[in-house]
């Protein structure tokens, strides 16, 4: 079944199965501002945890601590914060250690997972691609998000993106893992203009092989090259490292045309013959006679 696309406040869409939360996840803004948490163990209740925090066994506590909680808490605001102030600067860094330990935990909250998914995808709408691909990297329920179609759709459709090019499921995605054609599609686009603005300019490959003769055809297939010159040869060459393999003798005259699939070669020749070549191993495989002028063309079809 196919969601649609609703559009938030601002005009942009964003993906949408539900139109309204309901049920007892839903909070009005009144709740919410009966829920804010005023102390930090409020805050502890607020992010599930025990009231009763694990405390440091060290011992009975000192005496004279509940007077000295008392007269904290008859204090106000601005004056706790100096008694804090205080207190932090006559602790010790293994005291002060201990109380980071306490606290951070406490403000560190996944606030896109507590969301319904609708408006955490909402908020994902926000976010730059290369933002979305850092978040996916947090966890395995934002690698979900981030990797939702429509989503992707909606930074394809702001990049000018028009279609995913029948993108297919790749063997190497695992089964069951979300897949997103729209996001395959602007990852390639992408590519394809940074290639095109910051593309590698190292100094191009140069094959030299056949002296001062002319090279009158050239094939490819996979990491192999094959020319075929004037000078009555062929040569292999290696596409990786730009060296020459093997050479290919046997014609009698110069290689006027070439066709190759897979390790195979076939060439045309002033000899007036075609020979088919192992270009893995040089070796002749068949000499073709017939012709009575030079074969100048040829196509290869199957065998």
């Amino acid at each position: 079944m196919k969601r649609k696309l609703d559009h938030g406040p601002d005009g942009r869409p964003f993906p949408s199965g539900k139109k309204h939360c309901k049920g007892n996840g839903y909070l009005s803004p009144s709740s919410l501002a009966q829920a804010t948490p005023t102390t930090f163990g409020d805050l502890r209740l607020a992010n599930g945890h025990s009231a009763q925090r694990r405390r440091v066994n060290s011992g009975p506590p000192p005496s004279g601590l509940q007077d000295w909680l008392l007269t904290f808490q008859t204090w106000s605001g601005p004056e706790r914060l100096l008694a804090l102030d205080e207190l932090i600067d006559r602790c010790e860094t293994s005291q002060v250690k201990h109380m980071m330990q306490v606290i951070e935990p406490q403000f560190q909250r996944d606030f896109i997972s507590l969301l319904p998914k609708e408006l955490a995808l909402y908020v994902l709408t926000f976010l730059a691609p290369r933002d979305l691909l850092q978040a996916a990297q947090t966890c395995r329920y934002w690698r979900i998000l981030a990797e939702d179609n429509l989503l992707w759709r909606e930074k394809c459709r702001e990049e000018g993106i028009s279609d995913t090019v029948s993108y297919r499921r790749r063997d190497c995605v695992r089964p069951g893992a979300s897949f997103s054609p729209w996001k395959s599609a602007y990852i390639r686009q992408h590519r394809i203009e940074t290639n095109w603005r910051k593309g590698d300019t190292r100094e191009p490959m140069v094959l030299k092989g056949h002296d001062d003769h002319v090279i009158t055809c050239l094939q490819f297939s996979g990491d192999l090259i094959v020319s075929g010159s004037d000078d009555n040869t062929l040569k292999v060459w290696s596409a990786i490292t730009g060296k020459c393999l093997r050479t290919l003798t046997g014609h009698t005259g110069g290689v006027w045309c070439s066709q190759m699939a897979g390790a195979t070669v076939i060439s045309g020749s002033t000899d007036r013959t075609l020979r088919v070549w192992d270009a893995e191993s040089g070796e002749c495989v068949h000499a073709l006679y017939g012709h009575t002028s030079t074969v100048r063309c040829m196509h290869l079809h199957g065998n």
